[in-house]
C-alpha cells in the first residue's frame, strides 16, 4: 500500500521545482511513495524539465492555469496513498522530513493535518508556518500593523501565534499551503480544497473544515524546510492585496455568522483599498525617490553656481543672468542629464555609479552639441554647461554613497559587484559548480572549495573543511556559499544555514545534474538564481534601450517622410513598418526564423530585420541560424541594432509574412 502521496503544484518556477523534486526523492528513498506535478500551463521549460530528469513523477499538464485549488484537487483524486502532502515547489525538505511526519501522524490518530517548521533562504524561522484562525478581531489587528508590533501578545498576535514557542509542537488552527499533511480518510470526510479559491485562503478554509470534522492541526517542528517563498506571489503588488484579502471575504461569508461576515468584509474592504494605496505608494516612492534626489540637489546646485559663478565672472560690475536661464534653461539641462543617466542604466538595481557617469558624460556631451548649434543670444554660458556637469557627478556620488551607507536596497558601492563563493561538496561536484558559477555573466572575485570529508587527504582544490566554514568566512571575506546537495543532505544543509545565519552571508544550494544555483532570501530576486545564462538581451536595461531604439527610429523615419522613399525601396511599407514598431507590435530588429529546433530564448518581438541581414547572402543552414540568434541574445547590445539597421537600412521596406 502507498504511504504517501505528494503533490506539487507548478507555475513558471522550474528551476525552484527542480531542485524540490530532488529533495522529495532523497526524502522518499525508504518509503512507499508517489509524487505528481500539476503543471498550470507553465511555458518556462518545467515540464520538458520533469519529464526528462524525474521520469518516476506522475505528471499532469494544464492547458490552462487552473488555480491552485483546482490543480490539488486533480492530483488528490488520483492518489492512492494513506496520506497526501501538499507540497509548494518553492520548498526544499530534509532527507527524513517524510519519515518523521508520517511517523507522529500514525502515532496520533486524533490529527488530521500537520504542518512544519519552516526557515527562508537564510535559515530565519518563518512566523506563517504557525497561524490563527482570521476573525475579524485577528484580521483587524493584522491590517493595522498590531500583530508586528507585538508579536508575542496572547490578544494581538494571534495572526502567527507569536506567544507559542516555535520549537515546540503545538494544536494550530491554520496549516500553511505550502507544506500541508492531510490523513486521505480526513479528507474523505471533509472534502478536498475548494475551488472558489483561486489562490489564497484554501489553506485556511481546509483547515478550518479539519477542525470542524473533529480532527486537530499539528504544528510540528521537528522536521524544518526551506520556503522561498514568493515567485507566482508579489507580495508587495496591488494584485496580491486584492486576490488575498478577497480570498479572506469568501472564507468568512463561507463560515462566519451574517453579522460576522458582514464586519469581517467590512474591515477586510478597508483593509484592501488601505494596503493598495500604500502598496502603490510604496513602489511609486522607491522607483522615483534616486531621480528625485539626483533632480532636487541638480537644480539646487546650478542655480547656486549660476548665482555664484555670475558674480565673481560676467556680472562683477552688477547685474544677473536672464530669468529663461533659471526657468527654462537649467530645467532642460538638468531633464537632460537624467535622461541620459535613466538610458545608460544608471536606474536599475543594482545602482552602479559607473552606469550613472556614464550617462551624465553622454548628456553633457549631447548639451554641448546643442549649445553650439544654437543662435549666439541663446548661448548663456559654456562654464555653467560644465560646472554643472561637474555638480551632477558630485551628486552622483553623493546620493548613492549615502543610499550605501544607510543600506538602503539595491546600492552598492563597488560597481563590478565582484563575489566572493565558497562551494562545499565532492570535490568532482563542487569543481563542476564552479564552473557553472564562471560560464555566468556574474563577477567573481574568489572561489574556494570546502570538503565534506573532515577525514580525507587534503587537496589542492580544498581550502578547508566543512567545520573549519565560519573561520573561512571571516579571514576570506565570503559573500556566498553554495551547497552541492548530491553530496550534503538536506537536514545538514538546513543545520549549517541556521547555525551560520547570523554571519550576514547568502547561501545558495546546487541541485545534482543542474545547471542552476538557486539561492536564498527570496525567489522574488532574479539576482539570486544563477544558471548558465543567455540573458544578455533580457536585463532591464537592454529591453530599455531596444525600445528607446525602435520609437526614435521609427518616428524618424516617420517624420522625414516621403523624403525616406528616396533612399528605400518599398518606402510605403517602411512607413507601415514604423508604425508597427511604435505601436509595439514589431521591433526593428529581431531573432533569424528558424523552422526546425529552436533554443530557448528569451522572447523579443517579430523584427523587420534580423542579424541575418548584415551578410552578403542568405543563410540556409538552420543550425548556424540558430547559433547567430544565441549570439544575439547572449552578447546583446544596443549597438548591435545599429549595426544592423545602419547596414541593412534599404530592407527596412520588407513585407513580413506575419503582420500585425
Amino acid at each position: 500500500m502507498i504511504k504517501l502521496s505528494i503533490v506539487i503544484v507548478n507555475y513558471n518556477v522550474e528551476y525552484f521545482l527542480e531542485q524540490c523534486l530532488y529533495s522529495v526523492r532523497k526524502a522518499t528513498k525508504e518509503l512507499n511513495a508517489e509524487v505528481f506535478v500539476v503543471d498550470n500551463n507553465s511555458v518556462d521549460g518545467s515540464i520538458k524539465m520533469v519529464k526528462e530528469k524525474f521520469p518516476e513523477v506522475y505528471l499532469i499538464e494544464n492547458k490552462v492555469n487552473t488555480g491552485f485549488s483546482k490543480a490539488n484537487n486533480q492530483a488528490i483524486i488520483q492518489s492512492k496513498g494513506e496520506y497526501v502532502l501538499l507540497l509548494n515547489p518553492d520548498t526544499v525538505v530534509e532527507d527524513d522530513t517524510f519519515h518523521k511526519i508520517i511517523t507522529y501522524m500514525d502515532a496520533h490518530q486524533e490529527a488530521g493535518g500537520l504542518g512544519v517548521k519552516m526557515v527562508d533562504g537564510q535559515g530565519k524561522f518563518l512566523p506563517e508556518s504557525k497561524r490563527g484562525l482570521p476573525t475579524p478581531a485577528t484580521a483587524f489587528f493584522k491590517i493595522f500593523g498590531l500583530s508586528r508590533l507585538f508579536p508575542k501578545s496572547e490578544r494581538f498576535g494571534r495572526y502567527h501565534l507569536g506567544f507559542l514557542d516555535e520549537d515546540s509542537i503545538h494544536e494550530v488552527d491554520v496549516l500553511a499551503g505550502a507544506f500541508m499533511l492531510l490523513r486521505k480518510s480526513t479528507l474523505d470526510k471533509t472534502g478536498l480544497l475548494d475551488e472558489t479559491f483561486f489562490m489564497y485562503g484554501e489553506d485556511i478554509d481546509l483547515s478550518y473544515r479539519i477542525n470542524l470534522a473533529g480532527f486537530k492541526n499539528i504544528y510540528f517542528p521537528e522536521t524544518r524546510i526551506i520556503h522561498y517563498k514568493g515567485e507566482s506571489t508579489k507580495k508587495s503588488s496591488v494584485n496580491y492585496v486584492f486576490v488575498f484579502y478577497n480570498a479572506m471575504i469568501i472564507f468568512a461569508k463561507k463560515h462566519f455568522s451574517q453579522k460576522r461576515a458582514k464586519t469581517f468584509t467590512f474591515l477586510i474592504n478597508i483593509a484592501i483599498y488601505f494596503r493598495a494605496l500604500l502598496a502603490l505608494l510604496s513602489r511609486f516612492a522607491k522607483s522615483i525617490s534616486l531621480p528625485f534626489f539626483d533632480l532636487v540637489f541638480s537644480v539646487t546646485g546650478l542655480i547656486l553656481i549660476k548665482k555664484y559663478w555670475g558674480s565673481l565672472t560676467i556680472y562683477k560690475e552688477g547685474g544677473t543672468y536672464p530669468f529663461e536661464l533659471v526657468m527654462v534653461v537649467i530645467p532642460v539641462y538638468v531633464t537632460i542629464w537624467l535622461i541620459s543617466v535613466f538610458l545608460a542604466g544608471g536606474y536599475d538595481k543594482p545602482y552602479k555609479i559607473k552606469k550613472a557617469l556614464h550617462g551624465n558624460l553622454i548628456g553633457t556631451i549631447f548639451i554641448l552639441i546643442i549649445y553650439g548649434l544654437l543662435p549666439e543670444t541663446y548661448r548663456y554660458s559654456r562654464a555653467l554647461i560644465l560646472l554643472g556637469s561637474l555638480w551632477f557627478t558630485f551628486t552622483i556620488y553623493f546620493n548613492r554613497i549615502s543610499g550605501y551607507l544607510l543600506h538602503f536596497e539595491g546600492f552598492v558601492l563597488n560597481d563590478k559587484e565582484k563575489k566572493r563563493f565558497l562551494i562545499i561538496g565532492s570535490q568532482e561536484e563542487a569543481l563542476r559548480v564552479e564552473s557553472i558559477l564562471k560560464s555566468t555573466n556574474l563577477k567573481t572575485d574568489f572561489i574556494g572549495l570546502i570538503s565534506i570529508d573532515s577525514k580525507a587527504k587534503p587537496r589542492e582544490s580544498f581550502i578547508g573543511t566543512l567545520e573549519q566554514v565560519p573561520d573561512i568566512i571571516n579571514i576570506y571575506q565570503i559573500n556566498e556559499v553554495i551547497f552541492c546537495s548530491r553530496d550534503i543532505n538536506h537536514q545538514t544543509i538546513i543545520d549549517k544555514m541556521t547555525e551560520w545565519h547570523n554571519s550576514g552571508i547568502n547561501y545558495k544550494i546546487a541541485p545534482e545534474d543542474s545547471l542552476s544555483i538557486i539561492g536564498s532570501n527570496s525567489i522574488n530576486t532574479k539576482g539570486d538564481l544563477y544558471t548558465i545564462a543567455i540573458q544578455g538581451i533580457d536585463t532591464v536595461g537592454n529591453r530599455r534601450n531596444k525600445r528607446f531604439l525602435d520609437v526614435t527610429f521609427s518616428s524618424v523615419l516617420i517624420l522625414l517622410f516621403p523624403i525616406t522613399l528616396i533612399f528605400i525601396p518599398k518606402g510605403h511599407q517602411t512607413l507601415r513598418n514604423a508604425f508597427g514598431v511604435l505601436l509595439g507590435k514589431l521591433s526593428w530588429v529581431g531573432y533569424c526564423p528558424v523552422s526546425g529546433h529552436t533554443i530557448r530564448l528569451p522572447s523579443v518581438r517579430q523584427g523587420v530585420l534580423t542579424p541575418e541581414d548584415v551578410f552578403s547572402q542568405p543563410i540556409s543552414d538552420e543550425e548556424l541560424r540558430n547559433r547567430i540568434n544565441l549570439l544575439y541574445a547572449r552578447d546583446y547590445s544596443i549597438y548591435k541594432d545599429l549595426n544592423i539597421i545602419s547596414k541593412a537600412f534599404r530592407k527596412t521596406g520588407r513585407k513580413l509574412a506575419s503582420r500585425f
